[in-house]
């Protein structure tokens, strides 16, 4: 029987589209590339896949969750899927783009959609000599593999960024390579993450930037509220938070549209991205500057209620549909 296979590392993030598959009554199968649930008898590339289409949810940040080689293991997987012929929604390109913010920005500067300067470096020297050449301060330090705001930081000036190399607590990248970043001053505390499903957009959220860059919008990765005690939430890569009532972290944009829309969608058509959330930043001069593509997106449930909507059942019906069209073609052959 032909299924919608779910290729992906962390049950958490998956669970709210099994839901909504399994509410449309949609045939699915989980594929969990690590802790030995997918080919616990090993993988072998010479055999058949199943029927069916593969919706990869693989994400960058899964040694984050102790899933260290998903990623890896995955990047095996996807190429025979695709050499038999099966449909793959996220293929290879777009998992190579996940796990590398500096091919990332390569794709969309390619592309005609403007990204913050990075430099790349690996080891302490080359990094501090991007950060001279980059030549401004502030600066933002990241990996180049991270996720869900792993590693990122505001540094003040080359003798700050020394003392954070030099650090025994200060974790490497997982890759050995380190990104320095032009930092975008905004005017607001504030990015815009636009989803798109099927390759068309779907809704843009804006995310409150105040507490840090964790900005995973998926209901089991949302920061608690500060409750006056002294946890640090980190910096703000948009800016100092103004005082005033709390606001929902997520919330989405009603009508939103910007003419980045359309070299978004022309993006991701030609890299084999067709579910993903793509978040920018405007400068205080009203300048886009797109950083992050996330080809593992997720929805959080309170902005979409409050607005109406529902990525997971979007995402359902896209899937349904995609799996309808494969059977077609696949008894017609």
């Amino acid at each position: 029987m032909s299924k919608i296979h779910v290729i992906h590392e962390n049950d958490a993030w998956t669970d709210p589209l099994i839901a909504a598959l399994e509410a449309r009554n949609l045939p699915y199968a989980s594929w969990h590339m690590a802790e030995d649930r997918f080919a616990a008898e090993g993988f072998d590339p010479t055999g058949t896949p199943p029927e069916g289409i593969f919706y990869s949810r693989m994400s960058a940040s899964a040694h984050t969750r102790g899933n260290r080689f998903a990623p890896e293991f995955t990047a095996s997987v996807l190429p025979w899927l695709e050499a038999h012929g099966r449909r793959v929604i996220n293929n290879s390109r777009a998992l190579n783009l996940e796990v590398s913010k500096l091919a990332q920005y390569a794709a969309l500067e390619a592309a005609g959609i403007r990204t913050p300067r990075t430099l790349g470096a690996v080891g302490r020297e080359a990094t501090l000599r991007a950060a001279r050449q980059l030549g401004e301060t502030p600066f933002i330090l990241k990996p180049n593999r991270g996720g869900t705001g792993a590693g990122v930081q505001l540094v003040q000036s080359l003798d700050e960024l020394a003392t954070i190399l030099d650090d025994p607590a200060t974790e490497a990248p997982l890759d050995g390579t380190w990104l320095v970043q032009q930092y975008i001053r905004s005017a607001e505390p504030a990015i815009t993450r636009c989803e798109f499903i099927g390759g068309r957009f779907f809704y843009a959220v804006r995310v409150d930037t105040s507490k840090g860059f964790d900005l995973c919008p998926a209901d089991v990765c949302e920061i608690p509220p500060d409750d006056g005690d002294s946890q640090d939430f980190g910096f703000c890569p948009a800016g100092e938070a103004e005082s005033g009532a709390a606001q929902e972290k997520f919330r989405i944009i009603e009508g939103f549209h910007d003419p980045i829309l359309d070299r978004y969608a022309a993006f991701f058509a030609a890299n084999g991205i067709e579910v993903s959330g793509i978040e920018f930043i405007r400068n205080e001069a009203g300048e886009i500057f797109t950083y992050d593509v996330n080809t593992n997106t997720n929805y959080n449930t309170r902005a979409e209620e409050q607005a109406g909507l529902s990525g997971m059942d979007e995402l359902a019906r896209f899937l349904g549909r995609e799996l309808e069209q494969s059977e077609s073609r696949r008894k017609a052959a």
